[in-house]
């Protein structure tokens, strides 16, 4: 008996490009599940010159594509986002060629969750403290250090990572309050709220806030000079969704005047954050360079859903994974 068409396309031709550094590890476990597929990776598309039009399927972090590269890319039916974040796609000019456009999200939770937790646990014991009275070599038993048990942390969105937040959370005695647009409960979520008032309930409310929201026109400066001044004196704002979620001068002079007692911000308007920018300052401001996400385990997790979304392009059956609404922009 001959080969079956799900069979058959496994062994298909294709030209796939990758400008996410695959590791050698990675082309095999694709050639072992599709033995015709292999992936030629290249630091950037100018690499490709002409064969820039040839390329069916592209493996991306999504930051090296514009309208005018996607005219060049005659043959592009297929991307796959290596991120979760698609705010830098030309996600229009795709929907009008048609292409299939998915992301990796579901791959950072469990290190984006410990980068939320960790900073938690920084700020209730209040480790940057003692580490710098460490250097200065002054034993000082009198700061005041804190638990997490019985806070309320608070989320900006109620995703994949935000339910791999709360379920850690949780174990660590937090409420966990979460914000999204429908206001559905979500598991791993003692309460969930959904508009304004929902938000600023969950705002008055929280010990810490975590902003996990995609970045689209809707979310931009969600949480502006009066969010910020709903917040507890003593609360703490932990950002890991995109700068331009957080009004950076309004959190500026909300942690210069105190109207809430720290951030911690791995993500900003700018970056790399300028040298002169004023966080760096800031004693009540802990800052990373966009960060939260990575692991060593990251490729080798996107790389499971490319599988299985190979197999849907190839065969032209089943549903795709993460496939993004480019109307919503996640």
């Amino acid at each position: 008996m001959g080969q079956s068409g799900t069979e058959s396309s496994t062994h298909r031709r294709l030209n796939v490009v990758s400008t996410v550094p695959l590791k050698t590890k990675h082309g095999e476990r694709v050639k072992q599940v599709f033995p015709g597929v292999e992936i030629r990776t290249v630091q950037g598309l100018e690499e490709m010159g002409n064969d820039l039009a040839e390329i069916e399927v592209l493996i991306t972090y999504g930051m090296d594509l514009d309208d005018r590269r996607v005219e060049q890319m005659k043959s592009l039916r297929w991307i796959q986002v290596f991120s979760a974040g698609v705010d830098r796609m030309p996600l229009a000019a795709l929907d009008r060629r048609g292409v299939v456009v998915t992301n990796a999200r579901g791959v950072h939770g469990p290190q984006m969750a410990e980068h939320a937790l960790g900073i938690m646990l920084m700020h209730s014991r209040r480790l940057l403290e003692f580490a710098r009275l460490q250097r200065e070599r002054v034993w000082d038993r009198k700061l005041r250090v804190d638990e997490l048990g019985g806070k309320v942390l608070g989320v900006l969105g109620t995703g994949a990572i935000a339910q791999d937040l709360a379920t850690r959370s949780r174990a660590f005695g937090l409420t966990v309050w979460g914000h999204n647009r429908s206001g559905r409960a979500v598991d791993g979520f003692d309460r969930v709220f959904s508009g304004k008032d929902g938000l600023d309930e969950l705002l008055g409310g929280a010990d810490y806030l975590v902003v996990l929201v995609p970045f689209t026109a809707q979310t931009r400066g969600m949480i502006g000079e009066a969010e910020l001044r709903r917040m507890k004196s003593t609360a703490f704002l932990i950002n890991m969704a995109r700068g331009g979620v957080v009004d950076e001068p309004a959190l500026l002079r909300a942690l210069t005047e105190g109207w809430i007692a720290g951030a911690a911000l791995d993500v900003f308007e700018q970056e790399p954050l300028p040298s002169d920018h004023p966080f760096w300052g800031l004693e009540n401001c802990l800052l990373t360079p966009h960060i939260s996400g990575l692991s060593p385990y990251y490729n080798d997790r996107a790389l499971e859903i490319f599988l299985k979304n190979l197999l849907v392009y190839l065969s032209g059956a089943g549903e795709w994974v993460n496939r993004v609404d480019s109307r919503k922009g996640y």
